[in-house]
């Protein structure tokens, strides 16, 4: 396996180009990030991302894959770690998308430990594979949801948001139960934001577990998950 140096240096390059000091305080100091920001906004990340990926394939699943952990490896600012983040989800390599690539998720939201990296991996990547492959899958967010890492317990709980008629209501609700009661604000959120949004989908489900567990559940989570259903009753 090989990582594509030609695309990271072009991904470092066209970042470096299209830097803008004014913007990259602010931006580090939003994500409370460790590395700097070159000050590239999302909209412009995308286009720099488009067209670095298309002018640089990768052949090989084992070579996309090395490309993707040097390029979050090697990364001086945070907008190349992002850059990672977008080659996974790129369609030249949809291909790739099997079972065997969640330890690569794993992996990048235990380094990353931070909502922008966690909340696009778990519904974008590990989300559609759960539905593709849930007798593979649903062990493994399983055993996220019950682990110590609460960025993997965020991972669980939030993985299958869009998923609309296709949740697994039970795998859901059983990510979420082990978290009731935890501590994190960052789980804490989570939970609420799932719940919010499946009542969207299917209000009685929430009804049920939040009648059933709310005594247990922080009043952030339990806003967030009847917010929703308040409001439609309104």
């Amino acid at each position: 396996m090989t990582a594509h140096l030609g695309l990271i240096a072009a991904v470092r390059e066209r970042l470096r180009s299209a830097a803008d000091p004014s913007d990259a305080g602010p931006m580090q100091q939003h994500a409370r990030s460790d590395l700097p920001f070159h000050g590239v906004r999302a909209s412009s990340r995308r286009s720099v991302f488009a067209d670095v990926f298309t002018a640089h394939p990768i052949h090989g699943a084992g070579n996309w894959e090395d490309t993707v952990r040097t390029l979050w490896r090697v990364a001086s600012h945070r907008e190349e770690r992002y850059a990672a983040v977008e080659l996974t989800g790129h369609p030249l390599y949809s291909g790739h998308q099997t079972p065997a690539v969640v330890d690569l998720y794993e992996d990048l939201v235990v380094a990353g430990a931070w909502w922008d990296y966690v909340d696009v991996i778990a519904p974008r990547r590990v989300g559609p594979l759960l539905r593709a492959h849930p007798l593979e899958l649903r062990p493994l967010v399983g055993s996220w949801s019950l682990g110590t890492d609460p960025w993997l317990r965020r991972a669980a709980i939030l993985c299958q948001l869009g998923s609309r008629e296709q949740t697994d209501t039970d795998l859901l609700f059983a990510s979420i139960e082990p978290s009731i009661g935890h501590p994190d604000l960052f789980v804490r959120k989570a939970i609420g934001r799932a719940l919010r949004e499946h009542a969207k989908t299917d209000p009685g489900s929430v009804l049920k577990f939040t009648a059933e567990h709310g005594d247990r559940m922080s009043g952030l989570s339990l806003r967030e998950a009847l917010k929703h259903l308040e409001s439609a009753q309104a």
